[in-house]
């Protein structure tokens, strides 16, 4: 988390078209067949002439047992990805049909009558009549995007910046076992429009001249039951005062890696960021976020060591 500025780059642009590669797609939503079947899936980031998440849901309709597909976009993302012309109506369609080979021409594409947002009255409809919402929401939106999700008590699989874990609207979601992280963690690389200026953070360009960006520490977010979540993290280390000093200001120890745990201490502790890629709720609860009891960031000896999470082993 801290070496990188991830997602820093969509908000210099003021821009959020960041098309998610299939590659990524497919090797995420392996991971959650078992959930699809009999589901209505609903895209509403998602133009479907360029999605990935559709070309997926698609070829993989009757293989996921799908009962339906919604996808809506923004009237801006048209059919021409390199295009800055958003004179293109805000479509929906429905996708019913099963197969190896879409046939869209026996789908139901109708325009939508407002510009497609997600927070319009339309798409809030269509997100009422759906399971699962999947897509690449808008990352300067994801606050908002997530509230909504909440609001209306839909499951979930998509895409923000690892630094949402961060946010004091996201943390206590986490904290309450309302939304955890997905499998894949770290680098993911975008496509986006010929538009966009070449020379920023983590830029490539294809050998057909295709942009490319690649955001540092994008991941995924779900409240979809992931078999990773009921895995015991292996505790070895044995807890020593010297080892693991107290905080100044809360009652806790800090443990400066993961993986350094102790088997053998019942108390509070405080552990990086990246616990949460290991985090099994029935195992350990989490107390906070980096903050003691002066609400000031946990420090020992005067010094602030990196953003910690508060845990505490479950029964302990």
């Amino acid at each position: 988390m801290g070496k990188s500025r991830s997602l820093d780059v969509a908000k210099k642009l003021k821009k959020d078209e960041f098309y998610t590669q299939l590659p990524d797609i497919e090797n995420e939503l392996r991971h959650y067949r078992e959930h699809f079947s009999g589901k209505v899936v609903y895209c509403n980031c998602d133009d479907p002439k360029i999605s990935n998440f559709f070309h997926y849901f698609t070829h993989n309709f009757e293989k996921l047992g799908l009962k339906k597909l919604i996808t809506t976009c923004y009237k801006n993302q048209n059919s021409d990805l390199f295009s800055q012309n958003d004179s293109e109506k805000a479509i929906c369609l429905e996708y019913v049909e099963g197969g190896n080979t879409p046939d869209l021409a026996k789908t139901r594409i109708s325009h939508l009558n407002g510009d497609g947002d997600f927070r319009s009255r339309e798409c809030i409809e269509l997100l009422k009549q759906s399971d699962i919402v999947v897509t690449n929401p808008p990352f300067s939106l994801f606050r908002e995007y997530v509230a909504q999700l909440m609001e209306y008590g839909k499951e979930f699989l998509i895409i923000g910046s690892r630094n949402a874990i961060t946010y004091k609207e996201i943390f206590p979601l986490i904290k309450n076992n309302k939304l955890w992280l997905g499998y894949s963690t770290g680098d993911m690389e975008f496509r986006v429009p010929d538009y966009y200026p070449p020379k920023v953070h983590r830029y490539r360009m294809d050998e057909k001249g295709r942009k490319f960006y690649s955001l540092g520490n994008a991941g995924w977010f779900t409240n979809l039951d992931l078999k990773k979540r009921h895995e015991e993290i292996i505790l070895y280390k044995k807890y020593s005062p010297d080892e693991y000093p107290k905080y100044d200001n809360y009652d806790a120890i800090e443990v400066s890696k993961v993986n350094k745990i102790p088997v053998d201490y019942d108390g509070a502790m405080g552990v990086p960021i990246t616990f949460l890629d290991k985090h099994n709720p029935d195992q350990f609860e989490i107390i906070k976020f980096r903050k003691g009891d002066n609400d000031k960031d946990l420090s020992i000896n005067g010094e602030c060591p990196f953003f910690r999470i508060l845990i505490r082993k479950r029964n302990g």
